[in-house]
């Protein structure tokens, strides 16, 4: 595994260095003695520029160590030379480091290209949605990001806490509209994830103060 990802990390120049071998061996001994080299050489640009290096990510994404992602993100020079499904999760990436550094604005123009490009999978849409629903509803924008946790929920959310986020910003949305019956119901699937999150958690204790006081 882990010369596969030297391989990734470094087959741009590798394919820089048979594209040179193989014109030496095509001047000297023909072309199809050097057709090997040129192939590899072809194979390696088309995978650089076409699949790129984001299986890299995996591990210092699951280390949190996020300089080594920006890093990684930053080798990707052409991202709509990508594949689509792997530029629409560049897109998912940028944005989620743009959400880190609370760069709000690029963070939603991110989170749209990889909508409008379509995810590979149903879960990564539903985050995608859910995260530009968050940030509708801190700028105010109560209409846009209810569409949004909607559409996040139909989709499909890939974890548990994110879940309990999704139906506590739906419930404090009825709240404030004072459907309060809707408002208990999204509260009581909140609660019964049982999200371990701090943040989550305190939320829960909060709502619960003033939901068991509210008609319906």
């Amino acid at each position: 595994m882990k010369f596969y990802n030297l391989l990734i990390k470094y087959r741009f120049y590798l394919s820089i260095v048979a594209l040179i071998l193989a014109i030496i061996v095509n001047i000297n001994a023909g072309f199809w003695a050097s057709f090997i080299l040129y192939f590899l050489a072809v194979i390696g640009f088309a995978s650089h520029f076409f699949i790129g290096p984001m299986r890299l990510i995996q591990e210092p994404m699951e280390q949190g160590n996020m300089e080594e992602v920006k890093k990684i993100m930053d080798s990707i020079w052409f991202p709509n030379l990508l594949y689509t499904p792997i530029r629409s999760t560049y897109y998912t990436l940028k944005g989620n480091l743009a959400m880190m550094n609370q760069d709000y604005d690029a963070a939603e123009k991110h989170m749209k290209k990889s909508l409008d490009l379509g995810s590979p999978m149903a879960e990564a849409e539903g985050a995608n949605k859910l995260q530009l629903g968050m940030m509708a509803l801190q700028k105010g924008d109560m209409k846009t990001g209810e569409s949004y946790v909607r559409q996040a929920i139909r989709a499909g959310i890939p974890d548990k806490e994110s879940q309990a986020v999704a139906f506590l910003s739906m419930c404090q949305i009825f709240m404030n509209k004072r459907e309060f019956r809707a408002a208990k119901d999204y509260f009581r699937k909140a609660k019964a994830l049982k999200p371990t999150t701090k943040q989550v958690v305190e939320q829960i204790k909060e709502i619960e103060k003033y939901i068991s006081r509210m008609p319906g």
